[in-house]
């Protein structure tokens, strides 16, 4: 007897601009400046990373600054805790580098797009079956598009986004592949955060909208 899996669906940013911008820094008070540049360029789903401090304390802040013009999530999350707290603070997705199935329940019950990581089909499989919105392929970089197209014989149905080692590049390719959405981080940020010219990081944001675009509408580069 089959049961039907209580699946969040993707947010309506991530749908109609599939990027996901992974954000790191020495602390969370850092993210406002780069959010707005990364916003005018486009890019409008925001990953806070849990390995920079203070994410908790100023999630709340943050989701009320761009209301719906941008959807905050939170990442590396390896904890059912750490997805409460995410949680409760307003997160607008949950995204994990494990597979752990309490912290896909947690996000399922509160209705809360999750992304749960895995690189082999067996941790993908099991945080599909769990109720994943789409699986994290982590490290992307070690495998590459042709992964996702393999995954796709035994699991048709899977959704997935790439995360790890992901440019402009890599983030055309993976959209051909049929990736629900990419999460691109160091090659998009380059030295946003140590100083670096924010007005170069809207026009970074621009061209990979735009590439992305062009990849998911069949057009070539």
């Amino acid at each position: 007897m089959s049961t039907e899996i209580n699946r969040p669906a993707p947010g309506a940013l991530l749908r109609e601009t599939p990027i996901v911008a992974v954000l790191r820094a020495k602390h969370a008070s850092e993210y406002a400046p780069v959010i707005d540049a990364l916003v005018a360029g486009g890019i409008t789903s925001i990953e806070l990373t849990l390995s920079t401090a203070g994410v908790f304390e100023e999630l709340p802040a943050l989701r009320a600054r761009y209301g719906i013009a941008a959807d905050v999530g939170v990442g590396t999350i390896t904890t059912v805790e750490e997805a409460e707290a995410a949680i409760a603070g307003g997160a607008g997705f949950i995204v994990t580098p494990i597979t752990d199935t309490k912290i896909v329940a947690a996000a399922v019950a509160a209705g809360i797009p999750v992304y749960p990581g895995g690189m082999t089909p067996t941790e993908l499989f099991v945080g599909w079956k769990a109720g994943a919105t789409a699986v994290k392929i982590f490290p992307a970089s070690q495998v590459g598009p042709g992964f996702l197209r393999d995954l796709r014989g035994p699991f048709p149905d899977i959704q997935a986004v790439p995360s790890g080692g992901v440019g402009v590049a890599e983030a055309v390719e993976w959209i051909r592949a049929g990736a629900l959405a990419v999460s691109v981080g160091g090659p998009l940020l380059g030295d946003a955060f140590k100083g670096g010219n924010l007005d170069e990081l809207t026009a970074r944001a621009k061209a990979l909208v735009a590439a992305v675009a062009a990849a998911r509408n069949g057009e070539k580069a």
